[in-house]
């Protein structure tokens, strides 16, 4: 397949093909990213396995470019070809994933040992009741099994996709555990405290509280849509950036919903300060009777977000979930100071990835100012924290994060894990497009 992007005159040429001329691979192409640096994405999607492996040619005119050919040894599976590499050292020495990373090492270092018992006995009582949006999962034998409790556990469809997309490509390790789909973090119970924390998984963590964390569904989702290569997504987004950023609109940016009182604030300081901050609810919820007071603008697409040169990251009902987007696009970022984190916030810092500004946001004129008035400062802290997200963010970063958080739980657990009354099997998705060959040397079968 062949994916073409124009840099002025001259068309770069990017074409996947099987290493075997004998070997004919179904495979399609979106169109090139360009994020504007000289780098551009590229992405493809496999309906086949190429058993020899694919061969990758950027081309620039006729001369290939960077280290082009690149080559993937086979066998290369596609997405729904469930395959799972039966050593998960080897898998993750594929993926070149991290051997640390300190928030997953910070969460665990509460929990020494995992008592699934005391579990079973406290998670439904504490928080299982109808309002509940707890979903208890057993991994067995590659296969994963859950039941609900609750109501609100909707956002099953996310970790249920992530995780049979994990055993699509891995083998899990066997695991009993609680997931909490709600938005805030659930344990706030101290180490020393008896009876002690229960881990809880979530996908938000908050400075009083104990719940080991996972990358955000929103995170979640978005990875899985970049491995379909189809919507907007944390990859779309970086070939979606604004205009260059001498062309940017010198304001500070925010739309948004009424989920916090700080987010009427920056409306209210939008309406006095407009030559500095174009701030705008576009839905009430929460704050309905401010409605008439404050207006409502009118929804913006995601992309338009980076004709701003500065966006301001206020907290919804926890932390924003569109930060890593802001991220990754060419703006400067203005970050509230908070008590909710996601799972990579531990490897950014203020002033090298991200501008901080107050709780109570009584210094985000004086910050905007600052930026306008250290244009390159506020430039090199922008491109600083778009290449450290581009890093972090990444889909196969994502996949050994979830893999190493599975990984240390099971290592935790005190006794074995088991299918219970309630738990239903979670089926792995029929994909009629695409044929699948599964060449993994099966030794467990073999003996």
């Amino acid at each position: 397949m062949v994916g073409l992007c124009q840099d002025g005159q001259t068309l770069f040429k990017v074409v996947i093909k099987s290493l075997s001329p004998k070997e004919l691979v179904r495979i399609h192409t979106s169109k090139p990213l360009d994020r504007n640096d000289g780098t551009f994405l590229m992405r493809y999607r496999m309906y086949e396995t190429a058993i020899e492996g694919l061969k990758i040619d950027i081309l620039y005119g006729d001369e290939h470019v960077a280290q082009s050919p690149y080559i993937l040894k086979g066998p290369v599976y596609h997405e729904y070809c469930e395959c799972p590499e039966e050593t998960p050292q080897a898998w993750q020495n594929t993926l070149s994933c991290p051997t640390n990373e300190p928030q997953i090492a910070k969460d665990f270092a509460s929990f020494p040992s995992i008592d699934l018992q005391q579990m079973l006995n406290q998670v439904p009582k504490r928080f299982g009741d109808e309002r509940g949006a707890i979903v208890h999962y057993t991994i067995l034998n590659n296969h994963i099994y859950r039941r609900s409790l609750g109501k609100y556990t909707d956002f099953k469809m996310f970790s249920d996709e992530i995780l049979l997309s994990l055993a699509r490509k891995v083998l899990l390790p066997d695991l009993e555990f609680y997931i909490n789909l709600g938005d805030w973090p659930l344990e706030h119970r101290k180490v020393n405290e008896t009876p002690g924390p229960l881990p809880i998984i979530s996908w938000c963590g908050s400075l009083d509280s104990q719940d080991i964390i996972l990358p955000t569904y929103d995170i979640t989702h978005s990875t899985l849509e970049a491995m379909r290569g189809v919507t907007n997504d944390l990859l779309s987004i970086q070939g979606n950036t604004g205009p260059s950023w001498i062309n940017k609109t010198e304001k500070a940016f925010f739309r948004g919903r009424d989920s916090r009182e700080e987010r009427l604030q920056l409306v209210q300081l939008s309406k006095e300060n407009p030559e500095l901050l174009d701030a705008g609810i576009t839905g009430y919820f929460f704050f309905q009777e401010k409605e008439k007071e404050l207006g409502k603008a009118k929804l913006i697409g995601f992309f338009d977000f980076f004709k701003y040169k500065y966006q301001v990251n206020v907290d919804g009902t926890v932390a924003a979930y569109r930060y890593p987007y802001l991220m990754l696009g060419d703006s400067l970022v203005l970050k509230q100071d908070s008590p909710y984190y996601e799972h990579f916030y531990v490897a950014l810092k203020p002033w090298k990835h991200y501008v901080p500004i107050k709780r109570n946001l009584g210094d985000l004129l004086e910050k905007v100012k600052w930026a306008k008035e250290n244009d390159q400062e506020a430039k090199r802290i922008a491109k600083e924290g778009q290449l450290t997200a581009r890093d972090l963010l990444q889909p196969h970063r994502l996949y050994c994060y979830y893999y190493r958080v599975l990984q240390k739980y099971a290592e935790r657990q005190s006794s074995k894990p088991e299918i219970r009354d309630g738990m239903e099997l979670v089926p792995q998705p029929d994909d009629n497009t695409s044929i699948c060959q599964c060449h993994r040397k099966r030794p467990r079968e073999e003996l």
